[in-house]
């Protein structure tokens, strides 16, 4: 840190006249750190990145084999019915205890699902006909069955690309938003310290003002000035001090919405040290529009609504489509009183189930049609989203560069005003001492260097808001010469 910036900060500590211990000094680096940590947005972005991620663990759970059981430990009925065939009425009482034992395995390939299955019970039956025979024992009936869809698009697969896709959505979002919090934190940052600057600059001014009023009034007082001369230079004086409670009550403002964007307590004194200096940085357009196209997370953004936007078109296309469904079962099935016999030859049946079945839409009056040509329409719109987006990403690195190179311009000029309006005020307070010069004149210089010392601290910081704006528009830091996609996207460390 340069000498002219510790004796600006020293002097600060010394007006302010408070503990520097109950501050806490916080950099720029130390400010962001934290804001990635607390800021309110980036916790809610971390909320929706996390929800997402485990939405996408339990689609992948949902691919694997599924274990179930059902049990029905008691079931009785007791009912009188009427026998057509006989033509007599009769009481059937039944009690049946059973349980179910099932393993499903979806099939992402094809979308269908295998399954076994056995179903295990002990049931008696009773009735008040002759010509029933009653039965008291255990069942069981094992079987392994396939359903297949057929002729349409595979559900199951495209569910789970979809939430890929809005898991990585939500991952970029996230990224997004911490790009975004590093932009506003340095913003507030570099307010604050301006706002510091300012109240320093004031403080001085009017530290000078009571000067030239000390000054004013022992002239008067000796007979050697007229007293509307000290009657100006106390208004002067007066309209400093206002000047410096304006800026104090701006920088804790300022101060109260940066610690919202921290998450932190609003009672906490801080206070931000910056070396506000500027080197300046050779930017290549070319290679920072380059990088801007290659790593800008919002093309990859319109990239994923381009592919999303083709999950809609087959979806709209299975409006009312042509479509089958294939369903094969084998299996064992056993009865006996007695369990050990339950699959005995003359106890058993093998068994199988088959069916194909169709759907075959005949007239939809244009439905399919009409939301294929909306669907279609919504997908073009996804594709000129994506260009725009590119030639929106160029417009604003070249603008950003140009704007780069008119700072260091500003800059320079601010810094040869800050030292003529510097060496004129000395010159005009020599002539007032001397009473060549009225006060009126001097505070026109005073307002000038003041103007002055501003101005160039605001050239100093909007370069370098300008200068972070291209390493976040193309995720390439030009002073340093490094990528920050590392930095940024970082997703499996995310707590």
């Amino acid at each position: 840190m340069n000498k002219s910036i510790i004796g600006l900060f020293v002097l600060f500590f010394s007006m302010f006249a408070i503990n520097v211990e109950a501050q806490r000094l916080m950099t720029l680096e130390q400010s962001v750190e934290e804001a990635l940590k607390q800021s309110p947005d980036i916790v809610r972005a971390r909320y929706n990145l996390e929800r997402y991620r485990e939405l996408l663990n339990a689609q992948k759970a949902s691919l694997k084999s599924n274990f179930r059981l059902d049990l029905s430990p008691f079931q009785y009925s007791n009912s009188r019915n009427y026998d057509q065939s006989n033509q007599t009425w009769y009481n059937d009482e039944n009690f049946t205890t059973s349980g179910a034992f099932s393993v499903s395995q979806p099939i992402l390939f094809t979308d269908g699902v295998v399954s076994l299955n056995n179903n295990f019970g002990w049931q008696t039956n009773k009735r008040d006909d002759i010509n029933f025979d009653p039965f008291t024992g255990f069942t069981n009936s094992l079987n392994l069955r396939l359903e297949q869809p057929l002729f349409t698009y595979n559900r199951r697969k495209m569910e789970y690309k979809e939430i890929e896709f809005n898991y990585e959505n939500s991952q970029l979002n996230y990224a997004l938003q911490a790009l975004n919090v590093e932009r506003q934190i340095t913003q507030y940052f570099y307010q604050i310290y301006q706002a510091q600057m300012q109240l320093i600059t004031s403080r001085e001014e009017l530290a000078n003002r009571k000067k030239s009023y000390e000054i004013i009034k022992n002239k008067v007082e000796a007979g050697l000035t007229a007293k509307e001369e000290m009657l100006q230079a106390e208004l002067d004086m007066m309209s400093s001090e206002s000047t410096v409670q304006n800026n104090e009550v701006d920088l804790d403002n300022i101060k109260d919405n940066f610690k919202q964007m921290l998450g932190m307590d609003f009672s906490e004194e801080i206070m931000v040290v910056a070396e506000v200096s500027v080197l300046p940085v050779d930017i290549d357009l070319q290679k920072a529009t380059g990088f801007a196209l290659e790593n800008r997370m919002e093309i990859r953004q319109r990239e994923i609504d381009v592919e999303m936007g083709l999950f809609d078109l087959i979806t709209t296309n299975a409006t009312n489509e042509f479509k089958g469904n294939l369903a094969v079962q084998v299996g064992l099935f056993g009865n006996a009183e007695n369990v050990n016999n339950i699959y005995d030859r003359q106890n058993r049946n093998d068994n199988q189930d088959v069916q194909f079945t169709l759907e075959v839409p005949l007239w939809d009056w244009g439905e399919k049609k009409a939301r294929m040509e909306a669907a279609r329409l919504a997908q073009e719109t996804n594709e000129y989203n994506l260009l725009d987006e590119k030639k929106n990403i160029v417009l604003s690195v070249r603008q950003i560069e140009r704007n780069l190179k008119n700072y260091l311009k500003q800059i320079e000029i601010a810094r040869k005003n800050e030292e003529n309006a510097q060496l004129t005020y000395e010159i005009n307070l020599e002539k007032y001492q001397n009473g060549d010069l009225t006060s009126m004149d001097l505070n026109l210089v005073q307002n000038q260097l003041t103007q002055a010392k501003n101005n160039k601290i605001d050239a100093l910081i909007s370069y370098k808001l300008e200068l972070l704006n291209m390493k976040l528009q193309t995720l390439f830091d030009f002073e340093n010469q490094r990528s920050i996609m590392p930095d940024v996207i970082n997703y499996e460390t995310i707590q």
